[in-house]
């Protein structure tokens, strides 16, 4: 049975940053592209980063290039979301998946394994 479980997430103060992980079992995990995705209230699901199965190639949302790094350790089947300078804009519930396509589009990670993600809030 696949497992996805997110951690490290909470309230932290704008201009503050916090690591997210997330870990996965029950899959070969290097065989799978890692995302993380957000939603925001009132808002839809947006894809925020994925990483390759080997963690040589990245990708991220405009709205947080430079601010966040998603890089992954295959050996302990952990991948990761570093968020610095954060800002309000930046609350919701980010969650993990295992997929296999790369990009940022929802609908491209239909067939992922998801974990039921980790509340982040930025207060101003």
């Amino acid at each position: 049975q696949v497992q996805v479980e997110e951690s490290g997430g909470g309230l932290v103060q704008a201009g503050g940053s916090l690591r997210l992980s997330c870990t996965a079992s029950g899959l070969t995990f290097d065989d799978y592209v890692m995302g993380w995705f957000r939603q925001s209230p009132g808002k839809e699901r947006e894809g925020v980063s994925w990483i390759s199965p080997g963690g040589v190639v990245t990708a991220y949302a405009d709205s947080v290039k430079g601010r966040f790094t998603i890089y992954r350790d295959n050996a302990k089947n952990v991948l990761y979301l570093q968020m610095n300078s954060l800002n309000p804009e930046y609350t919701g519930m980010y969650s993990c998946a295992a997929g296999r396509r790369y990009g940022l589009e929802f609908g491209q990670w239909s067939n992922a394994y998801w974990g039921e993600g980790n509340q982040v809030t930025v207060s101003s």
